[in-house]
């Protein structure tokens, strides 16, 4: 488990680096419409944003070795430590002191992290799920998405990125879970890997998320898309690894109220970094 903890902080902190320089440079494109492809186009011609997939692509590794250790529901809540590392890597990338708004967010934001892990003590369960379980999370996940572009399309500013938001992160959620199962296959047979469904199933929910969230950087002040994205990621994979993996959570007696407590704190951080950070996966 600590090297899955490891890994997962790692992945955090590259990825909150990668979208950082991501959502400087969409911020200088012209706004499209979500699942506009010429986004994603001018974006591959910039310097900064073809800098920026260094970082993910260490991030993505370093969350392949954590899911492969550890279950949905330790990894993807710490993943979201991500934001409050991008507060940091925003004021040492201005070259000025971090607010004091910021390190309390940081600070209640973790601790409430640390709260839930310890509290809700998460269990591994299957590596593999069933295709009848992959389906439903397809479902799932599918519905959220569409609904979020429906609402997006007669929404404008913090209400459309905030939907976007929404959308990005249930389908990164489904990505982890995706990556999980890719991980915990058999690696010693690239083979195996290369033919495996979920692979492309992977790069698929990822190109999309990888959309979305571009656009999501364009709509209006970042404090929208990036609360709805750090919120909705780690809520559906702790959601897809309970029904789809059969992780365990611990929700017996007085761990039922230590939880929400932690939830509120997770939830208040992220709403204070929220207000002035630079989006984060």
């Amino acid at each position: 488990m600590i090297v899955a903890v490891l890994a997962a902080l790692v992945a955090a902190f590259a990825y909150a680096l990668s979208t950082t320089m991501h959502e400087r440079a969409a911020k200088r494109q012209p706004a499209r419409r979500a699942l506009d492809p010429r986004l994603l186009w001018r974006l591959l011609g910039t310097r900064l944003w073809q800098l920026g997939w260094v970082p993910d692509v260490v991030g993505t590794l370093a969350q392949a070795l954590a899911l492969r250790y550890g279950p949905l529901a330790v990894v993807q809540p710490l993943m979201a430590t991500g934001l409050f590392m991008a507060v940091l890597l925003e004021a040492a990338w201005n070259r000025r002191r971090a607010r004091r708004r910021d390190l309390v967010a940081t600070l209640v934001g973790l601790a409430g992290l640390i709260g839930f892990l310890a509290v809700a003590d998460p269990r591994a369960g299957v590596d593999a799920p069933t295709t009848t379980a992959w389906w439903w999370v397809a479902a799932g996940v599918g519905g959220v998405v569409a609904l979020c572009l429906l609402a997006a399309r007669t929404s404008a500013g913090g209400a459309r990125g905030a939907l976007l938001g929404v959308a990005t992160g249930a389908l990164y959620g489904m990505a982890a879970a995706l990556l999980k199962a890719v991980a915990s296959g058999r690696p010693g047979d690239p083979l195996a890997l290369l033919t495996d469904p979920r692979l492309a199933a992977l790069v698929v929910v990822g190109l999309l998320g990888v959309q979305l969230n571009q656009n999501a950087f364009q709509s209006g002040r970042i404090a929208a898309p990036l609360t709805a994205l750090t919120l909705t990621e780690p809520v559906a994979g702790v959601l897809i690894g309970v029904t789809a993996f059969h992780e365990t959570l611990s929700l017996a007696g007085a761990r039922v109220p230590l939880l929400l407590v932690a939830a509120a704190a997770i939830v208040v951080g992220v709403r204070l970094a929220g207000g002035s950070a630079p989006a984060t996966r």
